[in-house]
């Protein structure tokens, strides 16, 4: 047990901290996305880290996988490069209990990404597609910030000093009319009204002027008017959830779109993914301790790459018609490759770790 305890805490200690690693890049960058929308109006300033929040179960599912992986091929082989696992084999420590060990840590990770890939992933997509909906649907008063001109893509030019409540102050609306003349709105105050019997929704703008030509010629308009109300374009709001992985499980379990089964299926190959990394990573972290403990590195990483640019294309092939056996095919292969890195591992680790001695390639010379 202590052996188990010690083995467990190596590797998810260094999970977590690769895991964490990953999802601070990950986040930061969708981070600067969404302060840019806020900054451009797109989206509330309160709204920000809650989109960000909702999304991070969806970061996990996916990050986790990689994390274990990496994290396991950074405890063993720290152990490998003390000579801690030299002293292990030596009093009879075998590979197999060595995976047996990494294991218990691994049903761990899969239950924790089962749990946020079918239940929590879901239903923080679907609160963020509501929240990112109800923001896309403000009216124009609502997207506009005191002090500052908001731009929209109809041409329409939008300005107020100050917001006191539900009125704006000294507001100015620049447009263009249905003859394509520009008209210039210019109000003390304006608020949002709405009609019961019509059900729409009127910006009404309070004692001002509104002034009609083109800028240069002499034929201009001034008018007057205490009220001038301005129609504001209904909301669209669907109920339905368009996104395939913001459906909950049941949902997808009750489909028969081709969508919605392979996201079902990809659903459940998640915590099959990280135990097949594990078989894959256990056999990869034997390390020389000549070569230093990142030798490994990177071929584990393309290797690892590579998996999940197969997963993604028969997930797309899925969605095209074809059969969910496509998908737990690839893990069926590289179930295969595990088997071979763990039965074998003696040739696969001078594959992945050892380089052609320098006498082989330049005659007369000794090998380093």
């Amino acid at each position: 047990m202590i052996i188990f305890r010690y083995i467990t805490r190596e590797v998810l200690v260094s999970t977590l901290a690769v895991t964490a690693v990953l999802m601070l890049i990950i986040t930061s960058a969708r981070l600067i996305k969404y302060l840019s929308d806020a900054a451009a109006g797109k989206l509330e300033a309160g709204a920000v880290f809650l989109v960000l929040l909702y999304h991070m179960p969806g970061f996990l599912e996916l990050l986790l996988p990689l994390g274990l992986f990496l994290g396991i091929l950074l405890a063993l082989g720290r152990l490998c490069l003390d000579s801690e696992m030299v002293v292990l084999q030596a009093t009879g420590f075998s590979g197999n209990r060595l995976l047996s060990y990494v294991f218990g840590s691994a049903l761990v990770v899969s239950l924790l990404v089962l749990l946020l890939s079918a239940w929590v992933a879901p239903l923080g997509l679907n609160k963020a597609d509501q929240l990112l909906a109800a923001q896309d649907a403000r009216s124009e008063l609502d997207l506009v910030t005191p002090g500052r001109f908001l731009s929209q893509s109809s041409g329409q030019v939008t300005y107020a000093e100050a917001m006191v409540g539900e009125q704006l102050k000294q507001v100015f609306i620049s447009q263009r009319g249905e003859d394509g003349r520009p008209n210039i709105l210019i109000a003390e105050s304006a608020e949002r009204r709405l009609l019961p019997e019509a059900r729409q929704r009127f910006l009404v703008l309070l004692n001002g002027y509104r002034f009609d030509g083109r800028p240069g010629e002499a034929d201009m308009s001034r008018i007057r008017y205490s009220e001038y109300g301005v129609q504001l374009d209904e909301p669209e709001l669907a109920d339905e959830i368009r996104e395939v992985d913001a459906k909950p499980t049941s949902m997808l379990l009750a489909s028969s779109e081709q969508r919605d089964l392979a996201a079902l299926h990809w659903r459940f190959s998640l915590p099959v993914l990280v135990l097949v990394v594990t078989l894959l990573a256990v056999p990869l972290s034997y390390t020389n301790p000549r070569q230093g403990r990142f030798a490994k590195l990177i071929p584990s990483v393309l290797l690892y790459l590579g998996y999940m640019a197969l997963l993604t294309t028969a997930r797309s092939q899925v969605e095209s018609g074809g059969s969910p056996a496509v998908l737990w095919l690839v893990h069926l292969v590289f179930v295969f490759v595990a088997a071979n890195f763990l039965y074998l591992g003696r040739y696969w680790r001078q594959l992945f770790g050892y380089l052609v001695p320098l006498k082989r390639l330049i005659p007369g010379r000794k090998a380093l």
